[in-house]
């Protein structure tokens, strides 16, 4: 069973940075691509990037693009979301989620894992 836990959210004032991490369990993540949503209150859930978990292959929403850079260590079975200059719009639940793919695509209901999510908020 695929597991997914995220970490690495909270507090912080405009302009700043956090970084989340997603470490994944249960699975052989080489043949997996994982995916980074977020869901603002009173909002749809939102794709904001994707990466093969091979690498070679990332996929960036406009809306954060030249701000957030996706990432994994495969030794560490790990993905993260690095997140520089936020804003308060940037302010959501951020979720990570997992499928057996080879492309990171924007969809919510492409992916079949999905961890607990944690708590951005940016202060203005």
């Amino acid at each position: 069973q695929v597991q997914l836990v995220e970490s690495g959210g909270g507090l912080v004032q405009a302009g700043g940075s956090l970084r989340l991490s997603c470490v994944a369990s249960g699975g052989t993540f080489s043949s997996y691509v994982l995916g980074w949503f977020r869901q603002a209150p009173g909002k749809e859930r939102e794709f904001v990037a994707g990466i093969r978990w091979t690498g070679g292959f990332t996929n960036v929403a406009d809306s954060v693009k030249g701000r957030f850079t996706i990432s994994r260590d495969n030794a560490k079975n790990t993905g993260y979301l690095e997140m520089n200059s936020l804003k308060p719009e940037d302010t959501a639940v951020y979720y990570c989620a997992a499928k057996r793919s080879t492309v990171a695509i924007d969809r919510e209901n492409w992916y079949d894992y999905w961890g607990q999510g944690t708590q951005v908020t940016v202060s203005s």
